[in-house]
Formats: structure tokens, C-alpha cells, sequence
């Protein structure tokens, strides 16, 4: 058709006649797309594994700046196929008739690690151990293998992606963890890997670390989501297959949380986080998920220059002896896991300074000190502590961020502001209210009885949770309720005075 005139100068505009038309439809008669497609580009996050509709610069999920990149998916967007059934390679069994021998856990020889995992490794199941860089993954994981070759009456096999056979070899020598059955090898390639274990036929295989693995077959760099998602599913599959008790040592994000995608985390059996700090030779394991036991077990190790030993009776280690009392000092019994940990806090008020005074805090939660120094102010009288400087910290390295230790923290606070010595055989256990009462906590018999044990005489306990109460409690140590912190500090003040 000729085009019209247009109403503006120099401007023509076309009539074109649109013909009506049904939409074409797929080979299988249905509507919309079809169930072959051209491979279609699609996004993902290396960081996260979030795949956004589009390219962005920073990931939604995340935040993090450039981890997004282009991957294809090919296959159907829509499957119109009907999955049909087929005979099973096993028949289901009633459960009576199954043996759990195959499941029983084989003590590794490190005990603390033992008791985290819930007696040992299980032949086939696959252990994730995270930490970060520094705090003695590689070591703890030597000691075990060796532990494992002399014990175990099967070879254990340690491939590093990171340090190369000698560097390991020296390790070993310096910790005398030396053996015939323990394997050593530097690979970086799932499929030597492989090889490895099909030529050594180990009953324990370490893999340091998951995210130096990469595979051929699959897209992406070594450490990215896809790459770590792959690896991980074959590890866990070959361990499956041929009952290998498997460790895989996992990075940490910033946050200290497991790098790479959360399912990794669902793949495997067990996950550990080693926790530390580079400044103290305490170091802890800490379980997070496990299929075999209970999930929140600790277990404590020293680090020392000769390797890394277990901690049968940490305790000791959170504790400072004093000739004589020190105001400023107060004993709590803090719960790691299901363990309870004899821990001494500590508290110096300094002077009075203008403006803002400084609130510094080691090993405690910075906020929970902040509310027990509001409460010690209003509740008090004859403490003032909105001037003065407060410094506050744990001994030997522990980290208390748990409730329980208000009481202790108030008491050392108290006895830090008052210059009076608390005594040194009473325990403080409770949670502080903003009202100053002392609020029930969890395990108290337990941790009375860590405190009876190590030769404490005095416990200051919230009220119902003592021995009349709850009729549980060890009969070495005396167990005195208080309703609220003014109480708790005319009853140490009475035990320091007798």
C-alpha cells in the first residue's frame, strides 16, 4: 500500500497490513516452546552458585563485584517426558534383616577428634573440615592419617592440591608422624585423583583442599561454584561406592562460613569448622552437621611446635592461680557444645575520663558487656561506671559469647569498681535481665559438676536451678540461688570475707 501523507513536514509514514496468523507449534503439537532448543545463554555466581536472569556487575545474592559469568545450559526448558519405572539394583529389605556393621565408626586415634564425630570414621562417609588459613588444618589431618595407617590395617592416602610431597614430607618428619601405610601425592586433577586411589586402595583418603580440584569435564575455574559442585559429587560418589572414610578440607569465606555453594554442605556426611586464634595455642573443633552423632560436640587440641595434641581436660588452660585473691576476677563455667569449660573472666576499671570512656572487650560479646555495665550502673549504689573506662576479656584464648556468663562478668566488673577480691573457690553461672534479675540457663548440673571437679566450693546459680530444685547437683560443692545482682553481690562479698 503507497504510504499516506503525513501531518508533519518531511515525515512519511508507511501502512503496512499485518496478516493474522496462528503461531506455529512444536513437533509435539503443544503450544509455546518446544522440547528441543538451541543451547541458551544463562548466569551464574562464582561466589554463591545464584544464577540471576541477567548480567549484572554485582552479584544480588552476595555482593560480590565480577563473580558473575556466562555459562550454557542446553536441553529442554520444558519436559514433557513421563518417567517410567524400572527394577532396582537391590530390592528393599526389611530393616530387621540389615546389618549396621558397615556403619559402625573406627576410632581414628586422635580422641578429641573421635569425640566429635561420634567414635570415629564411617567407612564411605565423606567429613568436611573448614577453617582458616593458618590454624592447623593440615596438621591435625597428617596426624590423623598417620594415626589411621598404624592402626587401621589399611593404607592412608593424602593428596595435596596446595603443597607439594616434599613440603608435606617435611611436615611429617618435624611431627613424627612417619609410616609405611601412609601415601603422600600432589595433584590437582580429579581424575588423578582417581588414579591414585585405584593404585593405592586406601581405606582413608584426605583431600587438601576441595576447592584445588578441578575437573575437565566441567565448566569453570578451580574454587568456582561449578567446579566445587562437581568435585564434591564425584568424591562423595567414589567414597559411596567403595566404603572410603574420605576428609575434604574446605576454605572459609570472610564471614567464616564454608566457601563455595551451600550444597556442598548437603553432600557430605559430617561438617567441622577448626576454630583458633594465631595468638593462642588453643585450638577447637567444633561440629556443625553430623549423620553419625551429636552435632554439637567440641573438641579441644594444643598447637605446639612438635604438631597438635588433644585436650582431654582443656579446662585448666582458662585459669589464672593467685597467691593471693585479685579484685577484678571472676569464674564461670562456660558450655562449648556438650562440654562445659571452667573459664575465668577478668575486669579493670579505669579512671574517669571526659566524654566518651572506652568499652574494650576480649573473648566476650562487646554488646552483652554493654548491657551489664547499664545494669551494675542503675541497680548498684555505690558503683558509678558511666565515666570510667572498662576492660573486660577472657583467659587463655576462649571466646564466651553465651548468656550464662552475665553473672561472672557482673561479679568481676563489681569487683574490679569496689576493689574487692571475689574468692577464689566461687563460680558464678547466670543470665542478667535488664530488670537485674538472674535468669535461668541450660546444663546447670553439668557445669556444677566441672566445677565441683576442679575443687570449686561456691556456685552462685539463678533461682530453680539449684540442687532443692532440680534435685541433681554434686554434694562437694555448695549451691546458693540468687534472685538478682544485688544479692549476688552481698553473697560474694560475704564468701570473701569468711
Amino acid at each position: 500500500m503507497p504510504a499516506a501523507p503525513s501531518s508533519y513536514p518531511g515525515v512519511s509514514v508507511a501502512r503496512v497490513s499485518i496478516s493474522r496468523s496462528t503461531p506455529a507449534r512444536g513437533a509435539a503439537g503443544g503450544r509455546g516452546r518446544t522440547a528441543g532448543r538451541e543451547p541458551r545463554p544463562a548466569y551464574e555466581c562464582d561466589a554463591c552458585g545464584h544464577q540471576p536472569p541477567k548480567w549484572v556487575g554485582r552479584c544480588p545474592e552476595c555482593g560480590e563485584w565480577g563473580s558473575v559469568v556466562e555459562c550454557t545450559v542446553t536441553g529442554p526448558t520444558v519436559s514433557g517426558r513421563v518417567v517410567s519405572s524400572r527394577v532396582p539394583a537391590e530390592p528393599a529389605r526389611p530393616i530387621a534383616t540389615i546389618s549396621a556393621a558397615p556403619a559402625r565408626a573406627r576410632p581414628t586415634g586422635v580422641s578429641e577428634l573421635d569425640r566429635v564425630l561420634g567414635g570415629g570414621l564411617v567407612p564411605g562417609a565423606v567429613v568436611l573440615l573448614a577453617g582458616e588459613p593458618g590454624v592447623g588444618k593440615s596438621t591435625l589431618l597428617l596426624d590423623v592419617a598417620q594415626q589411621w595407617a598404624a592402626g587401621a590395617g589399611s593404607p592412608s592416602l593424602v593428596v595435596s592440591g596446595e603443597e607439594s610431597v616434599s613440603q608435606v614430607r617435611l611436615r611429617a618428619e618435624r611431627m613424627g608422624t612417619l609410616h609405611d601405610q601412609l601415601y603422600l601425592a600432589a595433584e590437582s586433577d580429579l581424575a588423578a585423583v582417581l588414579g591414585h586411589l585405584d593404585a593405592v586402595k586406601p581405606g582413608l583418603l584426605v583431600l587438601d583442599s576441595v576447592q584445588t580440584i578441578s575437573t575437565t569435564g566441567t565448566e569453570g575455574v578451580p574454587g568456582g561454584v561449578t567446579q566445587v559442585r562437581a568435585v564434591t559429587a564425584a568424591v562423595v560418589a567414589v567414597a559411596k561406592e567403595r566404603g572410603i572414610a574420605t576428609v575434604l578440607v574446605g576454605h572459609v569465606t570472610k564471614d567464616g562460613q564454608v566457601a563455595g555453594p551451600r550444597v556442598l554442605e548437603h553432600l557430605v556426611d559430617v561438617v567441622l569448622h577448626f576454630e583458633g586464634d594465631k595468638h593462642s595455642s588453643l585450638r577447637m573443633v567444633r561440629g556443625v552437621k553430623n549423620r553419625f552423632g551429636a552435632a554439637d560436640e567440641v573438641g579441644c587440641f594444643e598447637m605446639h611446635e612438635g604438631g597438635i595434641t588433644s585436650l582431654a581436660d582443656p579446662s585448666g588452660l582458662f585459669l589464672t592461680r593467685y597467691a593471693e585473691p585479685v579484685p577484678g576476677t571472676c569464674v564461670t563455667v562456660a558450655m562449648e557444645g556438650r562440654r562445659a569449660l571452667v573459664t575465668e573472666v577478668q575486669a579493670l576499671i579505669g579512671a574517669t575520663v571526659a566524654g566518651s570512656p572506652r568499652r574494650t572487650v576480649s573473648g566476650l560479646d562487646s554488646a552483652r558487656l554493654a548491657m551489664v555495665l547499664a545494669v551494675l550502673q542503675r541497680r548498684t549504689e555505690r558503683l558509678t561506671l558511666h565515666d570510667r573506662e572498662v576492660f573486660a576479656a577472657t583467659v587463655g584464648g576462649i571466646r564466651v559469647v553465651e548468656p550464662a556468663a552475665d553473672l561472672a562478668v557482673a561479679l568481676a566488673v563489681a569487683s574490679g569498681g569496689l576493689n574487692l577480691a571475689i574468692a577464689p573457690h566461687l563460680v558464678a553461672i547466670g543470665e542478667v535481665g535488664l530488670t537485674g534479675e538472674v535468669r535461668r540457663v541450660g546444663a546447670v548440673p553439668r557445669r556444677l559438676s566441672e566445677a565441683a571437679r576442679l575443687g570449686f566450693r561456691l556456685a552462685l546459680v539463678p533461682p530453680g536451678c539449684g540442687p532443692a530444685s532440680t534435685g541433681a547437683g554434686p554434694e562437694q560443692i555448695r549451691v546458693i540461688e540468687v534472685a538478682d545482682v544485688r544479692s549476688a553481690l552481698q553473697v560474694a562479698a560475704r564468701a570473701s570475707a569468711e
